[in-house]
């Protein structure tokens, strides 16, 4: 994660939060799994370095595409120490990604082209079901609806 600079623009919480379309609960949230970083005044309340709305961004757009917080943040500790992430950080990281965003794309493909089959069936438990029970992992639990009692 980037290291803090005294000289950078500082914003309370609740404009970061506006800015970035999240509660200010997130940032707290983000911040204690060290996705995000704040310093305390000298009242002792939060303040985010305004580069913290790119992160947010970066954060919400991965998780929209289903990447995890633990894999965001593993990402987002690979940034430089010194100064602001560059574009080739930010292409480096997709890279590394693609393949995970490029398989999940054909799966989502495939549900979407294939998802009228699958409405109302409600076995959960057949081989012709690579959506819900991918290879019959519930097969062996016995027959009927295993998830949905």
């Amino acid at each position: 994660m980037p290291q803090m600079h005294e000289g950078a623009t500082w914003l309370k919480p609740g404009r970061i939060a506006e800015r970035a379309g999240v509660a200010v609960s997130t940032l707290h949230y983000y911040e204690s799994l060290g996705l995000i970083r704040s310093r305390r005044t000298s009242g002792n309340r939060r303040e985010y370095r305004r580069d913290t709305l790119r992160v947010l961004a970066f954060i919400r757009a991965s998780q929209r595409v289903g990447v995890s917080l633990d894999r965001i943040k593993d990402a987002l500790d690979q940034l430089p120490e010194q100064g602001l992430p560059t574009k080739k950080d930010w292409a480096r990281i997709s890279r590394e990604w693609r393949d995970d965003l490029d398989e999940r794309i054909e799966y989502l493909t495939a549900l979407r082209d294939r998802f009228s089959n699958c409405i109302g069936c409600g076995c959960l438990s057949l081989k012709s079901c690579p959506y819900s029970n991918p290879d019959d992992i519930l097969g062996a639990d016995g027959q009927g609806a295993l998830r949905f009692p």
